[in-house]
């Protein structure tokens, strides 16, 4: 049965009704692995896709259904007699699903489809259907202030169950992101949870849902045999396996093979200041910073006037993508950089380059109007990643979008050192000849598996900072 919901709703709830044939094919899989549960738990069941295809498949298990829309519970329990099924109305955040589980004849299997939306794709609408906001994955507090810490309420849900079921024979069969699915593996093996057997099976989210989302299949056993490698493979094909992903030294890679045979070259000690991979620079306004050149001291600027700028604060502006393509060696666009460090008092502008604060102010409106918290109590027009390694005369960079990680070398346009966007991570350095060095090394076959190993290429951002600083560069200097 299908119920008609706005727009609205489905985004605050993550609404997508999962189809009877694709809950039919995810229970077919599950028996012919040999599951055979005394009890199936569906925490958000909505019209009861799932509750259909445990009823049908698991003729001898009791189904537990429960959803925070009542019609929707109504609508499931007309499906079979309450000797087998009992619906509940449930808020899955509020649910004591410890108490529930402890009631459950074992073994259980917990399947479904939790919703598939964020915590900022909630508030963006003014929804209210999220748990209590807390740093669940204990984010330091930067990070938890600029974006890290949203979350996928499907990663809070299963993160709950599975946390309930502990010590228990538990199955989880969830349909969600896979980077969910990732994220949840990674919790429960950083925090020591047995992990019998885990695994990723891929399947086509446009075409069941209509959305485009790397998705998958999570199956996740908890149990006393502890495994920290994951297989992936394709819900049409599970067998055939395709790769795997696995816990190594406290993180999650992509490549257990690769990682184990390239180990050798990770760093195990902090990097100094001038080893560090920094961030390009965040402005959150590119229509007033990012500027056309006319030449002779003047720019085309935020609504396309001309206008005149002193040299003091305008830099060549190398983006993600011309690092990615190998453009490097001119600006398609120059940007105005108001600081030489964060704090820096942006107000001596209006006496260093006063055309430049003038045109500041004239936009300030727009700059005054960045949603970021990064820009709360700091200086008016203040940017954000930037230090003496922004104006380094050479860099090594790299695009943290795009889906190979090519290292590029980045030096003076114009006779100023050119700046990188925050879609790029950079190494600064003092000469050319280093700068090339250092990317030959990172270009090797070693460093390049070992490398990929640590990258989830479907992530928003395949490639970190955290990630490249895993990379010894003076052992890699060393080999060649």
């Amino acid at each position: 049965m299908h119920l008609a919901v706005s727009a609205s709703h489905r985004v605050e709830f993550g609404d997508f009704q999962t189809p009877a044939a694709l809950a039919n094919r995810v229970a077919d899989l599950l028996r012919a692995r040999g599951l055979q549960p005394r009890t199936v738990l569906e925490p958000t069941c909505g019209v009861g896709a799932f509750v259909d295809a445990a009823l049908s498949r698991f003729a001898d298990a009791m189904v537990v259904a429960c959803d925070i829309n009542p019609e929707y519970v109504r609508v499931t329990s007309l499906k079979a007699s309450a000797s087998r099924l009992t619906c509940r109305v449930a808020n899955g955040f509020t649910h004591d699903w410890r108490a529930t589980l402890r009631d459950l004849a074992e073994p259980i299997l917990v399947i479904g489809n939790p919703p598939w939306v964020t915590a900022s794709g909630v508030g963006a609408l003014g929804g209210a259907n999220l748990p209590e906001k807390t740093n669940f994955q204990n984010r330091p507090g930067l990070a938890a202030r600029t974006g890290k810490s949203n979350f996928d309420v499907a990663e809070w849900l299963l993160l709950r169950l599975l946390e309930a079921g502990h010590g228990r024979d538990v199955t989880l069969a969830m349909l969600v992101k896979t980077s969910v699915a990732r994220r949840v593996l990674a919790h429960l093996w950083s925090t020591g949870v047995s992990v019998a057997n885990a695994e990723m099976l891929r399947f086509d989210a446009a075409l069941h849902f209509g959305v485009a989302a790397d998705a998958c299949l999570l199956l996740c056993r908890l149990g006393a045999r502890a495994s920290i490698d994951c297989a992936v493979a394709t819900l049409d094909r599970p067998d055939d396996r395709q790769s795997a992903i696995g816990w190594r030294d406290g993180q999650l890679v992509s490549n257990p093979v690769a990682y184990d045979r390239h180990r050798a070259l990770l760093s195990n000690v902090a990097p100094s200041n001038e080893m560090r991979w920094r961030s390009g620079v965040k402005h959150d306004c590119s229509a007033v910073m990012e500027l056309t050149r006319e030449g002779g001291g003047w720019f085309r600027g935020a609504s396309g006037e001309p206008v005149e700028l002193e040299p003091d604060y305008v830099y060549p502006l190398v983006k993600g993508t011309d690092v990615a393509r190998g453009r490097t060696a001119a600006a398609r666009k120059w940007v105005i950089v108001t600081q030489r460090k964060t704090g820096d008092d942006t107000s001596t502008i209006a006496d260093r380059a006063p055309k430049t604060w003038r045109y500041l102010c004239a936009h300030g409106d727009r700059l005054d109007a960045r949603r970021s918290s990064i820009y709360r109590n700091r200086p008016r027009f203040a940017v954000f990643g930037v230090g003496p390694y922004t104006f380094a005369p050479w860099k090594v960079a790299v695009s943290a979008l795009h889906k190979q990680p090519s290292f590029r070398v980045v030096g003076p346009i114009d006779g100023r050192p050119a700046v990188l966007d925050d879609t790029t991570y950079h190494l600064s350095s003092t000469s050319e000849a280093d700068a090339r060095s250092i990317v030959d090394e990172l270009h090797e076959e070693g460093s390049r598996a070992l490398l990929e190993s640590l990258i989830f290429w479907d992530a928003k951002r395949p490639i970190t900072a955290e990630i490249l600083q895993r990379l010894d560069l003076e052992r890699l200097a060393w080999r060649r």
